[in-house]
């Protein structure tokens, strides 16, 4: 929501082309993240592009950093078990077997 939010008040301030083309990413990346579709693309554009507005010294830089790092988290983790993605790839789990000892 915050990206969604960001990126229509930054439309409405008239910005030059460049950010708001990165203001435009981010909502479409921000309405797909929330339906959980194409997690791993929408969460890495979303660092893209708040590394671009970190760079280029738009907004708060706190937000900035707080905002990539959660998209390349959600790129990483990929889609929750109540997403669009789970739904049409399949939920995948990773189960953790505990190593065999070996004694010497």
């Amino acid at each position: 929501m915050v990206l969604i939010t960001r990126g229509v008040a930054g439309l409405r301030t008239g910005a030059p082309l460049d950010a708001a083309s990165a203001e435009i990413v981010a909502i479409v990346a921000g309405l797909l993240l929330i339906a959980g579709i194409w997690t791993p693309v929408s969460g890495s554009a979303l660092a893209l592009v708040q590394i671009w507005n970190l760079l280029m010294r738009r907004g708060d830089p706190s937000t900035n950093i707080l905002l990539s790092t959660l998209g390349a988290a959600l790129a990483l983790l990929g889609p929750g078990a109540w997403s669009v993605d789970a739904r049409r790839f399949g939920w995948k789990r990773m189960d953790i077997r505990e190593r065999k000892s070996s004694s010497h």
